[in-house]
């Protein structure tokens, strides 16, 4: 059967909440050439991220390239290949870089996405489309936290905040198939969750302030590095690193930005800013900071996707929605309270 030359999208047009910047569309073209070294994929489902609604609120257009499809993961099929590994009909998984949309427009909320194949590997015949779909972004974040920001090494010891969201129940994983001691952190009702996952130690932080258990209760040994999945406005954490992580320590976070506009958290904003940028040698913060910067990489990628073939790596759901529901789906990655990934069923949807 021949490829459509249109699909049904959801189509991110302008600045703002999702409910006011996106617009289903039925007649949104697919892409008809295929460059060198991409991959048509005909998508079978799409994971949500925050950095998709997060964009829509604050990137204007002239920055974004809209309109252009939403979201980033994938799963799905291989319908066209140019000068790539791949064959027409293999089941595949990954993402497209924020900055590849800003060229290509192309985005996952969308029955057919046009991929570069550095962002694309097989799916293994264990995990399912579901499942896979929400793989791609968070894990290779967790995964670059860990090794090209972190550098870790097993036998060592990391701190993970935010055990409980995608990017942390990863790095749990991925930490533990390569060796290395996991001492995580959520909430109490997420306990479970984040043990089941492969966590050796765990801190409930509603019951008091994280930095302050851990000073009080400082690891033996120190933690060779904190990997901050949730993206703290609050320094805390590391201002007060020194107590609880070791000499030469790294302390990674993913996004510290406000979650609002108060001035509590423009405060936080400041802090953090200074913390990061004052010197130790001026009485700074003696530990390194570094924000992790997702790039894509297909030797990252493979190494990711040898751990998920041998199951040693497994997607978490939180939730499935079908393709008229995203809305609804948007409200769920929104409140705060997913625990796992929130998925679009794209093939199938009505």
């Amino acid at each position: 059967m021949s490829t459509p030359t249109t699909q049904k999208a959801w189509i991110v047009e302008r600045m703002g909440h999702p409910s006011k910047a996106l617009n289903f569309k039925s007649d949104w073209p697919v892409p008809s050439e295929i460059p060198k070294d991409h991959v048509l994929v005909k998508i079978q489902a799409a994971a949500l991220n925050p950095v998709g609604w997060k964009l829509m609120q604050l990137a204007p257009n002239f920055l974004a390239k809209r309109p252009l499809p939403a979201e980033y993961d994938f799963a799905g099929v291989v319908e066209k290949k140019n000068g790539t590994e791949f064959e027409v009909g293999d089941p595949v998984f990954g993402f497209i870089h924020a900055l590849i949309t800003l060229k290509t427009r192309q985005g996952t909320l969308a029955e057919y996405a046009l991929v570069p194949d550095i962002c694309v590997t097989k799916r293994p015949s264990n995990i399912d489309a579901i499942h896979a779909s929400g793989l791609t972004l968070a894990g290779l974040t967790a995964w670059q936290s860990l090794f090209e920001c972190a550098h870790l090494e097993a036998g060592q010891t990391v701190f993970i905040y935010g055990a409980s969201t995608a990017v942390g129940l990863f790095a749990i994983q991925i930490a533990k198939a390569r060796g290395i001691k996991v001492v995580a952190s959520a909430s109490g009702k997420n306990e479970e969750l984040v043990r089941k996952t492969g966590a050796d130690e765990f801190i409930d932080y509603t019951k008091e302030p994280i930095h302050k258990y851990l000073a009080s209760h400082p690891p033996s040994p120190k933690f060779h590095a904190i990997v901050d999945a949730y993206g703290l406005s609050d320094p805390s954490l590391y201002t007060h690193s020194a107590t609880y992580m070791a000499h030469g320590g790294v302390f990674v976070t993913t996004t510290p930005a406000p979650h609002g506009l108060s001035f509590k958290e423009m405060g936080y904003l400041l802090k953090t800013i200074a913390a990061m940028t004052w010197p130790s040698w001026l009485g700074g913060i003696p530990r390194k900071f570094k924000l992790v910067s997702l790039k894509a990489n297909k030797a990252d990628l493979e190494a990711f996707h040898t751990l998920v073939a041998e199951g040693k790596v497994v997607g978490v759901v939180d939730s499935v929605y079908e393709m008229q529901d995203v809305l609804k789906a948007y409200e769920r990655i929104m409140s705060s309270r997913a625990t796992g990934k929130v998925v679009v069923k794209i093939e199938g949807s009505t």
